[in-house]
């Protein structure tokens, strides 16, 4: 079983770039095509939030016509750059779109795994936040299958990370309450998160809480107190994450752009012990 994590796609209006520098539909193109290129293909894909720049209708019309190419299932939670009518509106029918009438999340079983989605929106800022009834519903869908390796999946991190400026608008509501939750159910395997554009991992409340960088611009690494929030052109990249039987939950980086090779391994002749 082969879940895809993206995030932070930040899709603008055709010929319209983010930030004026990140051709960030053209990075989602390729992202789409490396994805496809995948050999086993996924089998599901999730979108942990910022799946467009602005909230716009235009920008989810663009990015629905982009995620039809991919023949898996493709879940869908919003980041703080999203609004959630304009999201309905325009996935309206997406066979994976959760159907709560006031937050955009799921619970989904994919074959010895269960994903859910957590919508940690609050609409106009950029910190996330967990009410009690979206937790009272994790809690209730995470008890309902105490004994199903399960993936949770939020925007916002809920943890520390030392880089000041996401810390400030990282999961500021409710992280208590899902680290309880979360540490109360060993089968969650991950905690998956978006925001931050970057990779970085942690041990947290139990399990490995893990942010995916992003497929379009990085936020640029600075761990120095005070430092501005500035972006970089690093390479976009995501994750897939493997269940191997015997083996667990194993979490792969895979790079968007082609880069030269594939080559042997051909030792030099000279080499000592070459054979």
């Amino acid at each position: 079983m082969l879940i895809a994590h993206l995030t932070d796609l930040h899709v603008r209006p055709s010929g319209r770039a983010a930030y004026r520098v990140v051709e960030v539909n053209t990075m989602l193109a390729r992202a789409v095509a490396a994805l496809r290129a995948l050999d086993p293909a996924p089998d599901a894909v999730i979108l942990s939030g910022d799946l467009t720049d602005c909230g716009l209708v235009e920008e989810y019309q663009l990015l629905r016509r982009m995620l039809e190419p991919l023949a898996m299932p493709v879940y869908l939670i919003p980041g703080n750059h999203d609004r959630r009518g304009p999201l309905r509106e325009v996935f309206a029918g997406w066979p994976t779109l959760g159907d709560d009438p006031d937050f955009v999340d799921f619970a989904a079983d994919l074959g010895p795994l269960r994903l859910i989605g957590l919508d940690s929106v609050v609409p106009g800022y950029g910190h996330g936040a967990l009410c009690q009834r979206r937790l009272d519903r994790l809690r209730t869908t995470l008890a309902a299958a105490p004994d199903r390796p399960t993936l949770v999946a939020l925007h916002h991190p809920p943890f520390v990370c030392g880089i000041e400026h996401m810390d400030h608008i990282r999961l500021l509501e409710g992280a208590a309450e899902l680290a309880a939750i979360v540490a109360d159910n060993p089968q969650v395997e991950r905690v998956l998160c978006g925001h931050h554009h970057r990779p970085i991992q942690t041990r947290w409340a139990g399990t490995l809480a893990q942010i995916a960088p992003s497929v379009a611009h990085q936020v640029e690494f600075r761990l120095d107190p005070g430092a501005e929030g500035m972006l970089v052109l690093e390479p976009p990249a995501f994750l897939v994450h493997a269940w191997m039987p015997g083996a667990g939950l194993v979490t792969h980086q895979v790079y968007v752009e082609r880069h030269d090779g594939p080559y042997p391994f051909i030792l030099d002749p000279d080499y000592p012990g070459a054979h």
